[in-house]
């Protein structure tokens, strides 16, 4: 999925590494559940469909390696031109497609033309450069779904174009089911290649379910609420909120406060240490990778491919903002 803001915010990204190990933190020190709420961004045009964002923000620009997400629907595409993106590049990452209903086409400049469905998980390497196009089927009604994106590390930031598609088979735990997408988690993992170590998974409560899950107290770990009500570690999150745990953590606990069904995204990663710079589609680490990135897309130049199928043309561009894109700067450290 793009970014289709017109006036994408420019970040230098990086995030404050407790240089502890996780064994060493004191169990008063036990973090509190970090609560972020989500922007709503319209993914182009009056009548656009809506998206709610919340990676990156001020709060928060990282959670591991995930750098970006969207959380949309559910909402009746009959009413609204649904979802329609046009060919658009992407550098420096990777695109984690998830849907809970309805169905979109994929196509992209290696050739794939494949379609996302629910419970099947389509991921995209895009490194040195490569462009696709995102459109609803006309036999979906109603759109609802994740897309995230993950950040690149340098060594490997010029990977080759990839695309991998993977169906993960439901766990059940206690009153849940949990379907592992990347990573691992509940005793099952994904074969489904990353470049920094990362965990991804749909975790769908019954009623007053209450579950305590193992993960690695080596990564950071966030919790994107699609709807019920989920208490995490003591925290209830909303549908659309984001709860956000530093590393330390082995234990995750989830419960249903709702009538009903809830369903949450788990991601994780180990802390993404490295600066980067992310503007619009790209992330460089540098001003000038985004200048040039941005200059190779407007001139059609081979970096990117062409995206047969798509009918219509190409997303141009934004204008870059008229400053240098300078890092954001972590605390000074302490003594």
């Amino acid at each position: 999925m793009s970014n289709v803001e017109t006036e994408p915010a420019e970040l230098r990204c990086g995030a404050p590494v407790d240089s502890r190990r996780p064994d060493e933190v004191p169990e008063a020190e036990a973090p509190a559940v970090e609560v972020l709420a989500a922007r709503d961004v319209p993914l182009g045009g009056p009548r656009a469909m809506l998206v709610r964002r919340t990676l990156p923000q001020r709060a928060r620009t990282l959670i591991g390696a995930w750098c970006f997400a969207d959380h949309y629907g559910p909402v009746d595409v009959t009413a609204t031109r649904g979802m329609d993106v046009a060919p658009h590049p992407h550098t420096g990452l990777q695109t984690v497609s998830w849907l809970f209903s309805g169905e979109v086409e994929h196509r992209d400049s290696l050739g794939t033309h494949a379609l996302i469905r629910p419970g099947e998980m389509n991921l995209m390497t895009g490194g040195y450069g490569i462009s696709h196009s995102e459109v609803s089927t006309p036999s979906t009604t109603v759109l609802h779904g994740v897309q995230l994106w993950v950040a690149l590390p340098g060594e490997h930031r010029g990977a080759e174009r990839d695309f991998q598609h993977h169906v993960p088979a439901p766990v059940r735990v206690d009153g849940a089911e949990i379907r592992v997408f990347l990573g691992s988690l509940a005793g099952v993992s994904s074969p489904v290649r990353s470049f920094t170590p990362l965990l991804g998974a749909e975790i769908t409560l019954e009623p007053g379910a209450a579950i305590s899950l193992a993960v690695d107290a080596g990564f950071e770990h966030g919790l994107l609420v699609d709807h019920g009500d989920v208490r995490l570690s003591g925290t209830v999150l909303r549908p659309a909120e984001l709860g956000y745990l530093p590393p330390g953590v082995g234990t995750l606990t989830l419960a249903n406060e709702s009538n009903g069904p809830a369903r949450a995204v788990l991601l994780g990663g180990t802390p993404f240490e490295e600066e980067i710079v992310m503007w619009w589609n790209f992330i460089g680490r540098s001003h000038e990778d985004i200048v040039r990135a941005r200059e190779d897309w407007e001139a059609a130049s081979d970096r990117f491919g062409d995206v047969a199928g798509y009918p219509g043309g190409r997303l141009p561009a934004p204008a870059l903002p008229n400053a240098v894109i300078l890092p954001r700067r972590n605390p000074p450290a302490r003594g």
